[in-house]
């Protein structure tokens, strides 16, 4: 696959490189925050070969890519330049607070989970080799210095978690990130935590510190570097320039290191206990109704992007008890989407369909949902209904079970060894709850079946027939520019030449000006001034796309005489463009004049001309009445 033009594509229907406030990515998705949300066309994007679909949510506007999203990434900041996580931060985020506050959460902690997930497994991977050595040969393997590095080793991201958290809530809340990891490690510094946990009292500046232990906390560190925004901003508004460099960091650590340990540090722990002691009482409650509702919830969770803020609930239990039951559950859920994917396979004569679904089943059994859940189970409805079926039956047994990890766990096979530490047959039990889970939601798909993709198409052909009149009318739609008219399918853009975005014509220029092909209102204008958007009176949303990549000449050799919300008549001028000179790039020129809703209309034929002028018929239509 080309990435660059991939990314490209994608990057162009969500309105172009101007339109990107900022740009992250996590395992399946690229993570866009927009200046205008209207500018993107979803449709457009998801007709895009390789991207599996799109999500709205927290204030983002995500592309669904799945395994290729480390390759489509690097392509995409080339293209739209090196944006910094920061960029994407919390004063920034759209919607209500509730919105910005899981936008925050993902934010911090997104970067986190491969690391952590490598951690995890490196420490089931020691503790199977601790079982298996205990057992069958009678050694000692926790006792060696190989067994202390390498637990060390997947240790370190939970010991250190301030400091990490440190970096990424300064990324999130725009404060400097060497302040914030120099406040996380305070907490964690070595003679700091002697003295918290002596018996002595610890005073600081005449007032008593609150004993505490930092290490692997979560809650302290977010809570002082989101304040530290605002003490950094206060600090530099009223710092002179040529001393800001050094004054203000300086300063910011003279003040939040106290606050810290004084006041925020000790809220942070007391409102991980309350999450901590809220979660246990909920699991204490009934473990087998808690492991049903997350192990049946969370790939809903999932599809809204609120997964991550639930990420914290997790990391914080391991930081208070030393344990967690929540990654065990979601695992089950992961499962029944790989099963119910698997089922689809089974069960599907279609080729293509079949390659999709068992690519998606063996992505989940790692513990990476969204090709199964967006590729196959969502689309066909009831597989997902088996999936959230068995991953709540599967995660109630775990729950029943009283199956808990001691470290996090990316939910997927690799880490399956975390829960190994907990006994043998704990281990069993956990097992058999997980292919309760994937194998329940497999026979449930190949008993009762799914909607094929051809009675899918039938009921999507049938709602759109219902929204149309009976009686119906033909009109035509003018040539916007002067040139010669071909196929659009015979375009050399994928994008166009697919009619992915809708039916049109393509037009060789032979006059660098384009001209309203009928009244209407202009409904936008790209910054880069090389394609337009256009409401006409008949209904028509109609775009001119100047050129084959012309965006990268961010409007050089453009002129508009339009703006956006303007009304325009019937051969009024709305660009022009220096044809010469955008050949001399090396562009191509070739213009597409396309209804992007094209679906609202019956039929759409378009025509042929060599030397067309302004008055011929480009495009006819019919259209209800």
């Amino acid at each position: 696959m080309d990435y660059h033009d991939f990314a490209n594509k994608i990057i162009e229907c969500v309105g172009g490189k101007e339109n990107v406030s900022s740009l992250t990515h996590c395992v399946t998705r690229l993570r866009f925050v927009l200046k205008d949300d209207s500018k993107a066309d979803k449709q457009a994007i998801e007709n895009i070969e390789g991207v599996i679909t799109t999500v709205e949510s927290m204030g983002q506007f995500q592309v669904v890519v799945g395994n290729k999203v480390n390759d489509a990434y690097e392509a995409a900041i080339q293209i739209v330049g090196n944006m910094d996580e920061s960029s994407s931060s919390a004063s920034e985020n759209k919607g209500n607070l509730l919105n910005k506050a899981l936008q925050s959460f993902s934010s911090i902690f997104t970067p986190t989970i491969p690391v952590l997930a490598g951690s995890g497994m490196i420490k089931g991977i020691l503790a199977i080799i601790v079982l298996i050595s205990s057992a069958k040969f009678g050694y000692d393997f926790k006792s060696t210095d190989t067994y202390q590095i390498l637990y060390g080793a997947s240790d370190a991201i939970f010991y250190f978690m301030p400091i990490i958290l440190g970096l990424t809530s300064a990324k999130t809340f725009k404060a400097n990130p060497y302040v914030g990891m120099v406040i996380g490690g305070t907490l964690v510094y070595p003679n700091i935590i002697s003295m918290l946990s002596a018996d002595n009292p610890v005073n600081l500046l005449g007032f008593t510190v609150t004993k505490a232990v930092y290490s692997s906390s979560v809650i302290p560190i977010i809570i002082s570097v989101f304040i530290l925004s605002y003490v950094e901003k206060f600090l530099k508004k009223y710092t002179p320039e040529v001393i800001r460099l050094i004054v203000v960091p300086a300063f910011s650590m003279l003040i939040m290191v106290p606050a810290t340990l004084l006041l925020f540090g000790p809220i942070g722990i007391h409102i991980g206990n309350i999450i901590s002691a809220g979660y246990k009482e909920l699991v204490d409650f009934s473990p087998a109704l808690s492991g049903a509702f997350i192990g049946g919830m969370w790939c809903i969770f999932v599809i809204f992007g609120a997964h991550r803020a639930i990420v914290p609930i997790g990391l914080n239990d391991i930081a208070t008890t030393g344990k967690q039951t929540l990654f065990a559950f979601t695992t089950a859920a992961n499962l029944a989407q790989a099963g119910s994917a698997l089922g689809v396979f089974l069960k599907t004569k279609d080729k293509n369909l079949k390659t999709i679904s068992m690519s998606a089943s063996i992505t989940a059994l790692f513990g990476i949902t969204e090709p199964a859940i967006y590729g196959v189970n969502l689309r066909f409805k009831k597989p997902m209904i088996y999936a959230i079926i068995s991953g709540a039956i599967g995660g109630g047994f775990i729950g029943w079970a009283g199956i808990y990890g001691t470290t996090f766990a990316n939910q997927g096979l690799l880490t399956l060894a975390v829960y190994a530490e907990q006994g043998s047959k704990q281990f069993v039990l956990f097992i058999v709850g997980l292919l309760i889970s994937f194998f329940g939601s497999t026979v449930l798909t190949c008993l009762f079946g799914y909607e094929t993709v051809s009675e899918v198409e039938a009921h999507e052909k049938i709602e759109t027939n219902t929204k149309k009149i009976e009686n119906t009318k033909e009109f035509s739609l003018n040539v916007p520019i002067k040139g010669d008219i071909t196929d659009i399918k015979n375009m050399n853009d994928q994008v166009f030449s697919s009619e992915s975005i809708g039916k049109g014509i393509c037009v060789k220029p032979k006059e660098g000006v384009v001209y309203a092909p009928d009244s209407g209102v202009i409904s936008l204008v790209f910054p880069s001034l090389h394609a337009i958007g256009m409401k006409l009176d008949n209904d028509v949303e109609l775009m001119i796309h100047v050129g084959i990549d012309t965006v990268e000449l961010q409007g050089k050799y453009f002129e508009k005489f339009i703006e956006e919300g303007q009304r325009v008549e019937k051969g009024d001028k709305l660009i022009s463009f220096n044809m010469d000179e955008i050949i001399k790039e090396g562009y191509d020129t070739s213009t597409a004049v396309v209804v992007v809703n094209s679906t609202d209309f019956q039929k759409i034929t378009p025509f042929e001309h060599k030397n067309a002028n302004l008055n011929d018929i480009g495009l006819t239509m019919i259209s209800a009445s």
